[in-house]
């Protein structure tokens, strides 16, 4: 058994969903970041488009925090905005369209 096949069996269910019917904001991001670790760069893009950025906005922060970019806290703050307009763009694609 490999480990993505394990990952998939383990994926934790959504209570938003389950009890709302519809799909939360975050729907879509584990499946997302495991076709991201198999390497389906464009399959993860379709399943949760802000992840890419998130993942960029994770790793920047513990680095801005260590290394204290002259830019840091402003390049933290525009990826915050974009993503939290991605991920509430894709939402609403999401409700209109599925």
């Amino acid at each position: 058994m490999n480990f993505f096949h394990w990952l998939e069996q383990h994926l934790l269910n959504c209570p938003y969903k389950k009890i709302l019917g519809i799909d939360c904001m975050g729907c879509g991001l584990q499946r997302s970041l495991i076709a991201l670790l198999k390497g389906n760069l464009v399959e993860s893009f379709l399943l949760y488009p802000p992840l890419i950025t998130l993942i960029i906005m994770f790793v920047l922060l513990p680095l801005h925090l260590i290394f204290k970019f002259k830019h840091g806290a402003t390049w933290l703050k525009y990826l915050f905005i974009f993503n939290l307009s991605v991920i509430v763009i894709n939402y609403i694609v999401k409700l209109i369209y599925f």
